[in-house]
């Protein structure tokens, strides 16, 4: 689809993700599907049908309030999905195609939701329940250096030098590098578990030729949880909130975890203080407390 192709090109000008070229591209053909499907006008039918120059110039303001309405009450979206879509098809119509329909369009408010954190004995009881050395490894970087998932997954070797404390990641969320902890009780077994390894696979959770996913991922977090007896569900990014609260519980400055965690905007590492209550002192990884 060669008008998608152009949205890819500009995506990757601008230094955006993989993931996020992936699903700006599902967010818009999404949106096209919509109005092929649930549209009678000639405009429109032959946006479905050719998506053309022609086509892109019809869009109105009316379609995308059409459609993020859709998503709301038809499919029951939440706010942080419609933002999504929202950013997707603005960068489109907007900035590729100098579409002035948003003018006006009201972002839906997020939910203020705590972050689900874990005690250090529920990660504790998910270690002992977790018996593969490359499954343990995961949990432990992602519990203690705060890594995304999407982050801890693509990791290579060659950006860890078990040797020292700090590392630094290249290409972060927004294509940024920046520099997170590696706790000793990690390093001490990634150390261990490197030198079993017999193939040149360049990433540390490896998968085939290629790393691990998220989704992969996920699911390791999710039955280590189970193993554990923990009755509730587990995801990847309880165990980054857990990260970042225990930090704070031990006395680190708001601003410096700001800059382990890669928040562009403080108040977004703000929400943690509200389920922070402890006051330690220390400041080291928690993977080194347990």
């Amino acid at each position: 689809m060669e008008d998608f192709k152009e949205l890819e090109t500009e995506l990757k000008i601008v230094g955006h993700s993989d993931q996020t070229i992936r699903t700006y591209i599902y967010h818009n053909k999404r949106f096209l599907t919509f109005l092929g499907q649930h549209t009678k006008t000639e405009h429109q039918k032959t946006l479905s049908q050719n998506k053309n120059e022609r086509g892109i110039k019809t869009i109105t303001q009316k379609d995308i309030k059409l459609y993020l309405a859709h998503l709301v009450s038809d499919q029951k979206a939440k706010p942080a999905t419609v933002n999504l879509v929202l950013s997707a098809l603005k960068f489109f119509y907007e900035t590729m195609h100098k579409l002035p329909i948003f003018a006006g369009i009201k972002r839906p408010k997020r939910e203020k939701k705590l972050p689900q954190v874990l005690t250090k004995d529920e990660v504790k009881s998910m270690l002992d329940a977790t018996k593969t050395k490359k499954q343990k490894l995961l949990i432990e970087l992602l519990y203690g250096s705060g890594l995304r998932v999407s982050e801890a997954v693509t990791l290579r070797q060659n950006q860890v030098n078990t040797d020292e404390r700090m590392a630094i990641l290249r290409s972060g969320k927004g294509n940024k590098d920046r520099q997170f902890i590696l706790s000793t009780r990690f390093r001490k077994k990634l150390r261990s578990y490197l030198k079993t390894r017999k193939d040149k696979n360049p990433y540390i959770f490896h998968y085939r030729d290629n790393h691990l996913s998220a989704r992969q991922a996920q699911r390791i977090v999710s039955n280590a949880a189970k193993r554990a007896g923990l009755n509730r569900p587990v995801h990847c990014h309880m165990l980054r909130a857990s990260f970042a609260t225990e930090l704070l519980n031990s006395g680190v400055d708001i601003r410096q975890i700001q800059t382990i965690l890669g928040h562009e905007d403080v108040s977004t590492t703000q929400i943690y203080t509200k389920v922070s209550t402890e006051n330690l002192g220390n400041v080291t990884s928690p993977l080194d407390k347990l």
